[in-house]
């Protein structure tokens, strides 16, 4: 067995329990200290999950710890990202991977001058309907992928959220926080995206929170909040795009692909499970058993923990992170210059997991 690697997490709001849980299911890792520019947030989490509170500077100073779990808001990815590097520490973060181009590739070529691993979610594309879909793909059940769908559609978070100000800061919007979840799976699905056309705009400047703990919360719009485009992929295939945070209800599916001998429904890439759907020429839809574990968030940072000690590339890569985060940029970027937005990045497809794994379990 190998050695299990010790984390810190700096960021203890509402998804750190989704690690703090995950990291239970697992023998690869153990988190030590969490830390947060809100100690009461952090002792509140050590005293749940039985590790030990910090300050950042503390957390980054204890050479017990490894790898640093950044779950910061958007706009400090890259800061806490650069301080754990220069700490000498690989880290991984919460989507996205950065809220600007120069910002993401300064990561990466730390990273890269210092020989230290860089991690990002989303790690949905490792759950079982998003690699049962790829799997579906690379067997050509549909022939050749010719075009497709991706819609996520809504009507923001000041509804429900406890702190919602900050998915309308830089750095947010429907793109910046569901985008990458449906352009990860894309690229795990089809390889790199070429170019982007797209429209983009936002309906309100300001946001009026409905949800229990922010009620009545004036919140400034300073993102846009609907998103419309296509991706050309590297293969030829067209994808037609939507991420909105304007629209009330609709009856868009979230991600479908038409091929040359076929269709297929792709689930939710928010999640890891779902339902994929084969539909051949002329047939009707099917329903494809999923072929591998259900798996939850936390599964790339095992598989990021494995890799490092087996010394092998990681699936929820820099390389990955960076060209996603590009891809999402080019919407804004190609809507206010009028035209095509090259992409400049390209990125091999993660490696799929391979049959048999139990739940929590990557290969070494």
């Amino acid at each position: 067995m190998l050695d299990k690697m010790k984390l810190g997490i700096i960021g203890c709001g509402n998804i750190s329990g989704a690690y703090f849980e995950g990291a239970r299911k697992t023998d690869a890792l153990e988190i030590k200290t969490c830390a947060d520019i809100n100690m009461k947030a952090a002792n509140r989490q050590a005293d749940r999950f039985g590790c030990q509170a910090a300050s950042v500077d503390q957390l980054l100073a204890d050479l017990e710890i490894e790898l640093v779990v950044n779950l910061t808001v958007p706009k400090a990815h890259v800061e806490i990202g650069l301080k754990a590097l220069k700490a000498n520490k690989h880290t991984y973060s919460e989507k996205p991977f950065a809220v600007d181009i120069d910002s993401g590739c300064k990561l990466k070529e730390t990273a890269t001058k210092k020989k230290l691993r860089v991690g990002c979610a989303p790690d949905t594309f490792l759950g079982a309907g998003i690699q049962t879909a790829r799997k579906q793909l690379d067997a050509n059940a549909i022939g050749r992928p010719v075009a497709g769908s991706a819609f996520m559609c809504g009507h923001g978070h000041e509804n429900w959220h406890s702190n919602p100000a900050f998915y309308y800061d830089i750095g947010g919007g429907p793109m910046m926080d569901m985008g990458p979840y449906y352009i990860t799976a894309l690229v795990n699905i089809l390889g790199s995206v070429k170019r982007v056309a797209a429209v983009t705009t936002k309906a309100f400047e300001e946001r009026i929170a409905t949800s229990e703990k922010a009620y009545g919360l004036r919140i400034p719009v300073h993102t846009t909040t609907h998103l419309t485009g296509v991706l050309e992929f590297v293969n030829g295939t067209i994808i037609t795009t939507i991420m909105s945070f304007d629209m009330w209800n609709h009856g868009l599916p979230c991600i479908e692909l038409y091929g040359t001998d076929g269709s297929m429904r792709v689930p939710d890439p928010n999640g890891f499970g779902g339902s994929v759907q084969v539909a051949k020429a002329r047939g009707n839809w099917d329903e494809v058993p999923l072929e591998f574990p259900h798996n939850a968030r936390i599964i790339g940072l095992i598989d990021m923990v494995r890799a490092i000690r087996n010394d092998r590339p990681h699936r929820v890569n820099a390389d990955l992170a960076y060209h996603v985060l590009e891809v999402m940029l080019a919407f804004d970027k190609s809507s206010q210059m009028n035209q095509h937005v090259e992409i400049e990045s390209t990125v091999e497809r993660p490696v799929p997991l391979p049959i048999g794994l139990n739940e929590w379990e990557v290969e070494d």
